[in-house]
């Protein structure tokens, strides 16, 4: 199974770093093979991602098949643990 993880925030936004920060130590961790996109929710393809998939609070980090079935959502300023979302960046 082939999973990746998608990152909804707003670039220059209160929270922008910390989701950068982020996505940055959780490449690192796993030495740069994450399948991790970043997604700017004012742009075209990421409010359209937001509404698939019901997100109401930014940033959001959604774990998916590539088939794009949501295999879990992390919604708000707490981001998950670096070994939470590490699962879901590796391919199965």
């Amino acid at each position: 199974m082939l999973m990746k993880v998608v990152v909804l925030y707003r670039p220059g936004s209160d929270h922008s770093r910390m989701v950068e920060d982020f996505v940055r130590d959780l490449e690192r961790r796993n030495r740069g093979s994450s399948r991790v996109d970043l997604v700017n929710v004012d742009t075209r393809d990421g409010s359209a991602t937001a509404s698939l998939y019901d997100v109401m609070q930014y940033p959001a980090v959604l774990a998916l098949q590539d088939d794009g079935q949501l295999l879990r959502e992390w919604e708000g300023t707490t981001m998950p643990l670096l070994n939470e979302v590490s699962y879901y960046t590796h391919q199965m």
